[in-house]
């Protein structure tokens, strides 16, 4: 399946000029930390930034609520220490759980721009009589 799919990039390098072609190569799989860098940037970046931060923010009072909790020893304020580190550990969840569908999408838009130029050339070809 690998060896189909090397053949098919190839015959899309040959039909494209060099610009197209440097544009597909941009297109091609990227690795964790190649994904997550792509999260900052583009027209949400600056949310991401800002969801890390309060993510960091949220951890800092998982911690503290940790700390507390250990600390007491009344029921009353177990019970509301374990509600806040619950909360805060929710919040970080739902934070780390935005920048994944991000990194998703981002995917999945970088495949519909592949497919987007692999039919683009195959028009291109049909039309072609050579």
């Amino acid at each position: 399946m690998s060896k189909d799919l090397e053949k098919i990039d190839d015959l899309i390098k040959e039909a494209l000029g060099k610009e197209e072609a440097k544009f597909y190569d941009e297109l091609e799989e990227q690795n964790l930390f190649g994904k997550i860098g792509e999260t900052f940037r583009g027209k949400t970046g600056w949310l991401v930034i800002f969801m890390n931060v309060m993510n960091l923010l949220f951890l800092v009072l998982f911690v503290y609520c940790l700390v507390q909790f250990f600390s007491v020893s009344e029921t009353n304020e177990l019970i509301k220490w374990t509600a806040a580190g619950f909360i805060c550990w929710s919040f970080m969840a739902f934070i780390k759980l935005y920048v994944w569908m991000q990194m998703d999408k981002n995917d999945i838009l970088r495949e519909l721009k592949r497919l987007e130029l692999q039919v683009s050339v195959l028009t291109g070809k049909q039309k072609d009589p050579n």
